[in-house]
């Protein structure tokens, strides 16, 4: 199936994506690189802290949602993301969790100054494989109109009464 453009897009349709199966050493890879401090990449110092064992850094936890949204079904043909409010972490990614990604429309409205796109809001649920949400957020995105959506269009004079 091809991309879903606007029109296509219904409030209350829904797209999901997953699992993603996050490891151990993938955890502590991410950590080193982007937010190298001990509780992320020592399993020792993760013991002591507040979660009590590894987990995977906020970060890391919102990359996983963004490449999950590039396997949503059905696709959506996004052109930008406009801005995440509402953000919110309520459990911590562990090693061994399955993600799935669960998307649903709120709102939907034409672009005032574009008529190629339009503009969704979104419920976004990242959760894991005990169904425990892991992020949570509304976006806003540009989403492609269907490219004949706004042909202009004309009736040919035949000549004809």
């Amino acid at each position: 199936m091809g991309s879903l453009y606007f029109e296509d897009v219904e409030v209350g349709d829904s797209c999901t994506a997953g699992p993603y199966l996050v490891t151990k050493s993938e955890i502590v890879q991410f950590a080193k690189q982007y937010d190298p401090v001990p509780e992320n990449i020592d399993e020792e110092a993760a013991a002591r802290s507040i979660f009590g064992g590894l987990t995977a850094c906020s970060p890391h936890t919102f990359s996983i949602y963004i490449l999950l949204t590039t396997q949503l079904q059905p696709r959506l043909h996004f052109l930008a993301g406009l801005g995440w409010d509402e953000l919110r972490m309520p459990n911590a990614v562990r090693p061994d969790d399955e993600l799935d990604l669960d998307l649903r429309v709120l709102e939907k409205r034409e672009s005032k100054s574009k008529s190629d796109r339009g503009i969704l809001r979104l419920r976004i649920l990242l959760r894991n494989q005990r169904r425990e949400t892991v992020l949570e957020c509304i976006v806003t995105v540009l989403i492609a109109r269907r490219p004949d959506a706004n042909a202009p269009t004309h009736l040919e004079k035949t000549g004809d009464p």
